[in-house]
């Protein structure tokens, strides 16, 4: 485990009085789960604010796919089957290529954390999860053939991997150009992408 610091030297202090969330510490753990080519990291940003009451409107904004009201915890599908988790005090990406991805993606959200706080008055806050991706239709557009290339056993385990974010239609290759259209587009109501 290592840990990076981001770098807030860019904000003008005036910004930051009105941020909620103005700074983290990052940690990052090999994820060897990932099956993600080239995704080989877990990040944990320890925030140092706590973020709880900005999280229904962030969930408003952002759709997440889980969100718990007490505690308080939004859970979201981001870009390339990224799955996002934010807390009161924390927010945990599954698999990221390296610190540079991470660190993009922390900048977004941060902003995301706090324009959605700033807007809170004219935001309904979202207390309820979005639909997830079901394994069951994901496995209808596979080759049901467990051949094995994707690196799983089965079609099976790699639909339920799928439903979490962790393939995609390009980490099949045994899917046909037709079916790998139609997957893309069902995971494609699942992800968030910048």
């Amino acid at each position: 485990m290592f840990l990076a610091t981001p770098d807030l030297g860019l904000l003008p202090a005036a910004m930051e009085k009105e941020m909620l969330l103005t700074s983290f510490t990052v940690e990052f753990s090999h994820a060897d789960c990932c099956r993600n080519k080239g995704q080989a990291l877990r990040c944990l940003a320890r925030l140092d604010q706590n973020v709880s009451e900005a999280l229904p409107y962030l969930n408003a904004v952002l759709g997440g796919y889980t969100y718990i009201k007490e505690p308080p915890l939004l859970t979201f599908h981001y870009s390339q089957g990224k799955l996002i988790t934010v807390d009161a005090d924390s927010i945990a990406i599954n698999c990221v290529k390296n610190p540079i991805e991470a660190q993009e993606i922390l900048t977004w959200l941060q902003q995301e954390i706090n324009v959605a706080w700033e807007n809170r008055g004219e935001i309904t806050p979202k207390y309820t999860a979005a639909p997830w991706p079901k394994p069951a239709d994901i496995l209808r557009f596979l080759p049901k053939t467990d051949c094995g290339r994707c690196g799983l056993s089965t079609c099976t385990a790699f639909a339920c991997l799928a439903a979490e974010g962790g393939m995609s239609e390009v980490d099949c290759p045994a899917l046909p150009p037709n079916a790998r259209k139609e997957l893309a587009t069902y995971l494609s109501r699942f992800h968030f992408d910048e």
